[in-house]
């Protein structure tokens, strides 16, 4: 059971992929002032985190010492490109700082990647205590059969992103008429064991009912993963045979502890 103390809520239109965050949180309890030592270990931190990421994707890991230690990862998408990737990442370690200049514990989400850092050690432990979700703001036409084949779906890509191999991606799609595919995609932070990859991804899905219920399209973002299912093509490689064209038009919400 979630608890919403609030929600807020933006309408966009939005045409292509941005190279805007999707949203981030600035922990408001965790200030700092911009000289001290953390803010430092911060500073010396993402330069680190965007590097490895870049090379390999992924990174965990941390820089200081005692209280001062800051605890940091960064990840792509599984299905982008390193150039894509990069371009993420370089402007998620500049966007957060800007952001959320005196916090120690901040994250930001980017449709390409994610990036956060804490005083904390979060590394492997599921937190779904803040999320973001997106959905469509059109409905479909026969939710029934709608319903039932995203779930089939939902659970082919969940258990392709809980075997190590595949690095906590998951993806694919779905026929449901001649002229009309379901896309989905799923992604953990690959920090995650299997079955708490598969604990955050439940939960994700699990709210769709609550914002995403009879929706077109939906986003889940959470600390450690990230859900998504559209009736475009919007993962790579992109599926160059589809002519769908849907409005893409959504709603944002924030569920924040």
């Amino acid at each position: 059971m979630l608890f919403f103390p609030f929600l807020f809520l933006l309408v966009c239109n939005c045409i292509a992929e941005s190279a805007d965050p999707l949203g981030q949180f600035c922990n408001r309890n965790s200030n700092i002032s911009t000289g001290s030592q953390v803010s430092a270990n911060i500073d010396r931190l993402l330069p680190q985190l965007v590097s490895k990421t870049e090379s390999d994707g992924y990174i965990a890991t941390s820089y200081g010492e005692d209280k001062d230690k800051v605890y940091g990862l960064a990840q792509c998408r599984g299905d982008v490109s390193r150039d894509d990737c990069s371009s993420c990442i370089q402007d998620a370690a500049k966007q957060i700082r800007q952001l959320c200049p005196n916090q120690a514990d901040a994250r930001i989400w980017y449709d390409y990647c994610i990036l956060r850092y804490s005083l904390e050690n979060f590394f492997s432990k599921v937190d779904t205590s803040f999320g973001i979700f997106y959905y469509n703001v059109d409905n479909v036409t026969d939710p029934k059969t709608f319903n039932k084949e995203l779930g089939d779906l939902m659970d082919r890509i969940e258990s392709q992103a809980v075997r190590p191999k595949n690095g906590g991606l998951g993806k694919g799609e779905s026929k449901l008429s001649p002229f009309i595919t379901l896309y989905a995609l799923v992604q953990c932070t690959r920090d995650l064991a299997p079955l708490s990859c598969a604990q955050c991804l439940a939960i994700a899905v699990g709210n769709f009912p609550n914002f995403c219920d009879d929706r077109k399209g939906c986003r889940v973002l959470y600390s450690n993963c990230y859900v998504r299912y559209e009736l475009y093509p919007f993962f790579f490689p992109l599926d160059t045979n589809s002519t769908q064209v849907e409005s893409i038009a959504s709603v944002m919400r924030v569920v924040s502890p």
